[in-house]
């Protein structure tokens, strides 16, 4: 039996499987650089730099379609993922890397599911490490239900619209200073380079560089015939996340211009209580609860798939490694106790401090190796920018080294 071509035209029926799962890549990378991190990022900057911070949120959003344009092409483009293509380089340097991510997405992964707690508590007033465990039991009976790859599309899907429409609600009732924000973007005063770090870590940093192209892998979307399915899809999803940061940094401005004090450790949380009584907190703790889910899927997901080809093991018990991975964040929060805010803001900061690393591979790679891209040419100008993206996440890395054990005084 022959299969058709994708390109034939002679069958123009629609891949419904396929298309679902380029929905739920793009939905997968953009909820989780759009979770609990940046939510936590976004509520303690704006409040100490105040519409100021909409410079940070521009820069981010630039560097981040840099960064995610290269990656989903090289990494779609080859087929391969991003610890398999690195190996192909140096040897070892993907097993290096996938040590980075799973390091870091276990860091963020502690936070997700706090913050997950943190969003029950503000719904129901449960203690947060009971609703960290209920979260977590959750997502792992996600993980385990058979039908896995429409189960995690569709669920991305359906809590990202919830979390844009709730989020766009509040942004609009808090009427915030936009002028003012506007004025900032291109005229900050004060801001220095810990926000700008932390919101690329908590974006495009660690796991979250890799969870979309890593998604379509897994769907076989790639190779050349789907260069622009993978184009289209790695914009998209970054402009999803930057809509999602400008709503939710325009509702927290609003509430802090109108003279909220924010608790220091749900600073977001309180902003919404400040604007909207008792109905925001609630409506802000199934946002973040949803933010907290869907990253734990994400985070989990993406570190599992750095370790499947490298360990026979992982691969054959892929949902069984998905499940340890959360049940050890969950228990490391538990022993930890860190307040989810401190947690959050430190896995943007370590995440953006891994980023540099993968990505300087994977430019090589555009720049040097077409016989990795199917024979084609990375075009100059996104080398160019992904070039300059590289060069700023160096120089934001060194200079906020320095500043992160600040983050849990």
């Amino acid at each position: 039996m022959t299969v058709p071509e994708e390109n034939d035209t002679s069958t123009p029926t629609v891949d419904v499987k396929r298309t679902f799962a380029v929905a739920g890549a793009m939905f997968l990378m953009a909820m989780s650089a759009a979770g609990p991190g940046f939510i936590s990022q976004t509520g303690t900057f704006t409040a100490q730099y105040g519409a100021s911070f909409a410079a940070a949120i521009v820069a981010s959003v630039l560097i981040d379609i840099a960064i995610q344009l290269n990656v989903w092409r090289i990494v779609g483009l080859s087929g391969l993922r991003a610890q398999d293509l690195a190996n192909r380089v140096v040897p070892y340097s993907g097993h290096v890397l996938a040590f980075l991510v799973v390091v870091g997405g276990l860091v963020f992964g502690i936070g997700n599911i706090s913050a997950a707690g943190l969003g029950l508590h503000d719904v129901f007033g449960l203690d947060i490490r009971i609703g960290a465990v209920i979260s977590a039991v959750l997502a792992i009976a996600i993980f385990n239900y058979k039908a896995l790859e429409g189960t995690i599309d569709r669920a991305v899907l359906v809590l990202g619209v919830l979390k844009i429409g709730l989020i766009a609600v509040v942004a609009v009732i808090t009427a915030p200073p936009v002028g003012e924000a506007a004025l900032r973007t291109v005229a900050p005063v004060g801001l220095d380079f810990l926000p700008v770090l932390t919101l690329i870590g908590g974006t495009v940093g660690g796991y979250i560089t890799y969870a979309g192209a890593h998604r379509l892998i897994e769907s076989g979307t790639t190779g050349p015939e789907n260069l622009r399915t993978i184009t289209r899809g790695s914009v998209n999803g970054i402009l999803v996340t930057g809509v999602l940061r400008i709503l939710l940094f325009l509702g927290i401005l609003g509430a802090v211009a109108a003279g909220a004090q924010l608790s220091k450790t749900d600073p977001a949380g309180s902003a919404f209580e400040h604007a909207l009584g008792s109905v925001g907190l609630t409506l802000f703790g199934v946002v973040l609860w949803t933010a907290g889910m869907t990253s734990t899927i994400g985070a989990s997901f993406t570190s599992a798939t750095f370790l499947r080809t490298l360990s026979g093991v992982v691969d054959r018990r892929f949902n069984l490694t998905i499940s340890a991975f959360i049940t050890v964040c969950t228990i490391a929060f538990l022993v930890l106790g860190q307040a989810p805010s401190a947690l959050l803001v430190f896995a943007g900061a370590f995440n953006g401090l891994i980023l540099p690393f993968g990505l300087a591979l994977l430019l090589w790679i555009g720049w040097r190796r077409r016989d990795l891209l199917a024979g084609l040419r990375q075009p100059a100008w996104l080398l160019v920018i992904g070039g300059i993206a590289f060069v700023f996440t160096v120089v934001a890395g060194v200079q906020s080294v320095a500043k992160i054990p600040t983050i849990f005084q």
